[in-house]
Order: structure tokens, then sequence, then C-alpha cells
């Protein structure tokens, strides 16, 4: 591909930094550090606290110049205006965070993307096309168990009225999406449609959320892929008996089946060369001399491959059968969510690469695989073409409080997803 000579653009150190600790007041929680900075978040989807961010993200593009467009499950497309008219070139994710998450992962990314918009205001600079900033709503699938849940209806993987349905789970009274929406004030008017609401392309700068580029001692991380993954969820029925008074061999101990299933998966994932993990799990009754009578859980398991994915499926299913045949627990398996192996567009990963290898030399730059699931993997299966941009995170640790990325490594990330963005607009020919 051609690399085009670029203006170059005064960029204002630290601010963007600055800008995510800013963003951190509406949810900081679970400090781990000495600094004012060193806390976690607690940021849900559709909360009080995503409202503050999102007002705030609002008037900030409001007052670059951007037409805001907020989507039916609550996306908002700020879009900076060009010398042409088109759909406009993206760079996305997301505000809300996990329960016990950190200051980074999606945060990242849309502030990445108000800092482009803000050094192309403060150099007078304009883009050939538009260029836009989307916060997809509830990414982290959290507050309402659907991960990447609003790019995937925008994306027209999902269906706006089930996914309005959908209630929370972190509620003492559950609520739904569409009750959340209005809430808050962000059920907005414009269609949630990739048809009618269109983008050129997707740009998305994220923390890695593992150890690989820190252990590489590599500065960025082209993402040229996403794994598959599925989560199943699983019900186990028995009977509810005093634990002093049933003998062993008389029992139907859902926890204990639970227990066993939970050693298949993570053997069946390592048989496969895949992941799998076990969480969500609830025991009815709770109590400590009752036999528990229900069982339910979640199983989440990836692989590289739908193939492997699918291999890793079916020896569950067929494991988790024999592990109650000839007993007295019954078994219930639901699919709770299925997201196939993403690849992204060529050219944007070859812009994101040549970018890199410009700001940081192409020793320090590692094509790579993404083990979690993204957004950007919605705009893919909408058919745009995508990429994405890894920092390193200290230590692989992510959806944790004390999740970190380093200045140096932010404002790196941040100078690749510029030249990215400014790289790909000069190439457009639409």
């Amino acid at each position: 591909m051609i690399r085009h000579t670029l203006p170059a653009l005064r960029i204002v150190p630290n601010r963007l930094l600055d800008t995510i600790h800013l963003t951190s007041k509406w949810g900081a929680k679970f400090k781990w550090g000495d600094k004012e900075t060193e806390t976690g978040m607690s940021r849900l989807s559709l909360s009080q606290e995503d409202k503050k961010v999102r007002d705030w993200f609002v008037s900030e593009t409001k007052s670059l110049g951007c037409e805001v467009k907020i989507d039916e499950v609550g996306n908002i497309f700020a879009i900076y205006p060009g010398q042409k008219s088109g759909a406009p070139t993206a760079i996305g994710s997301h505000l809300d965070t996990q329960p016990t998450g950190g200051r980074y992962d999606g945060v990242l990314g849309v502030t990445a993307g108000l800092e482009v918009l803000r050094t192309f205001k403060e150099n007078n600079y304009t883009p050939q096309y538009p260029v836009a900033v989307v916060n997809w709503t509830n990414e982290e699938g959290a507050r309402f168990p659907k991960s990447i849940m609003a790019s995937s209806v925008w994306a027209g993987v999902s269906d706006l009225k089930e996914v309005y349905n959908i209630k929370s789970i972190t509620d003492d009274t559950p609520v739904t999406v569409l009750e959340a929406l209005q809430e808050i004030g962000y059920q907005g008017e414009t269609a949630a449609s990739h048809i009618t609401n269109p983008l050129k392309a997707h740009f998305e700068l994220h923390i890695e959320q593992g150890p690989i580029l820190e252990k590489e001692n590599k500065s960025i991380g082209v993402v040229t892929s996403v794994q598959a993954y599925r989560w199943m969820g699983i019900k186990l029925g028995g009977r509810a008996q005093h634990t002093g008074t049933t003998p062993m061999n008389m029992r139907a101990d859902t926890f204990l089946t639970a227990s066993q299933m939970a050693i298949a998966v993570n053997d069946i994932a390592k048989r496969h060369g895949g992941l799998g993990s076990v969480a969500e799990l609830h025991l009815s009754p709770n109590v400590v001399n009752v036999i528990p009578e229900e069982t339910r859980f979640i199983i989440d398991i990836r692989h590289a491959h739908d193939e492997g994915l699918k291999k890793m499926e079916e020896d569950i299913i067929s494991e988790f059968s024999k592990l109650v045949k000839d007993t007295e627990v019954t078994l219930k398996i639901d699919d709770v969510f299925h997201n196939s192996a993403t690849h992204f567009n060529q050219l944007c990963v070859d812009t994101v690469y040549n970018s890199a290898k410009t700001i940081v030399g192409e020793q320090n730059v590692k094509r790579m695989l993404s083990g979690a699931g993204h957004d950007s993997c919605s705009t893919s299966n909408a058919k745009v073409p995508t990429a994405m941009i890894f920092i390193p995170s200290k230590g692989g640790i992510s959806h944790n409080p004390s999740e970190y990325s380093s200045p140096v490594e932010i404002a790196i990330g941040f100078k690749v997803l510029l030249e990215t963005v400014m790289q790909y607009d000069y190439s457009r020919v639409d």
C-alpha cells in the first residue's frame, strides 16, 4: 500500500492520559496505590455514572463542531466534518466498565478518539472525509448479560427488541435495557443500523488485556483477528436434603456434579488448544446444611478457529451427559452467546502495521490474535473494514482495578492511532 506524507500535527503531551483520569471520577473505586489516580472503576452500562460520562462526551465533541447522533440502543456517534461528504472513518470503543474493572479497558479507545478530534481542531486540520468517534453501549456485558451488545444490534447480528428485554443482573431490582436507556435519556432516535447509519471503516485502540506484548518487549500489537467464543448456560436440578442425615450414595448433589463439570471444561480446553472457564455460579438453596437442589453457571469457551470451538462444545455436551447419566441430577444447556472468529480487513491491518512501523520501528511491532471480544468484532461482522491497535498491559492484568498501561505506552498508542486514521483518510477514494 502507498504511504502518504502527512502534515505534522502538534500533539499536546499527556492530555489523553489526563482525560482518562478525568473521566474516571465517574465510577472510581477500589484504590490500589498511593496516587489519586491509582484506583479501579465501577461504571456499569446505562447507570447514573455512565450517564454522567456520556453527557461529558457529548458536550466535549459538540464543542469541537461534531454532529452527535444517538441511536435506539444508546450508541453515540460524534462526527467531525471532512472536506467531502461520505460515511465516516470511525474510531470506536466503550466507556462502560466491569463492576471491579480498571481505568483503561475501552475508555482508552474513546478518549483517544476524542484526542484525535482535538488534535485536528487545534491544528486547523480538516480530513478528506468525516471522522467519527463512537461510544458503543454495554460492550462489557456486565450489567446486562450480553457482551458487545449494542454494536451487535447496529451490525444486524442481534435483534433490537430482544436486546431491549434483557434484564440487568447487578441491580437489587432488575431493569430492562429499554428501561435503563429511558431512565438516563439515551434511547436515541437514529436507527441502530449499519445500513442507515453506515461507517466507512472502524479502528479501535485498546489495551492488550494479556501479557504477550510486555513479555516480548513490543510496543504495539497489530490485531489481525479475534478468536471465536461461546457462552453456554448450564442448569442442574437435584434434590435438597439435610447434609447431616443423607448418605453420600443417596444424594442428588448438583454442586458436586458442577464441580466435576468445571474440571471437565478445563481438561477439554487444554486438549483442544483452546480456553475454558466457569463463572456466574448460583446455588439454591445456598445454605450450609442443605444439599444444593439447583446449580446454575455459565461456561466461557474460546478458540482461535471456529472448527476448534465447535469440537470443544461437542466434547463438553458429551462429557456433561456422561456425568449425569445414571444419576438423579438433570441437565439443561442453553446457548447464551456466540461470536465466530473474526478476521480483520487486510487493508486496515496493513495501515495500522505501517503506521506503527513509522512510529516505533518494525522491531517493536507484533501482529497478533485478540483473545477477548471487542466492538470491532461487530463492525467487522457488518462488513465494515476494521482493525485494532493494542498497547501493553502491565502483568497482562485486566478486568481488575490494578489494570495499568504506562503514560509512554498510552502516548505511543495514540500516535499510531492518529497516523493510522490520517493515512486511511488520505487513501480513501469513495
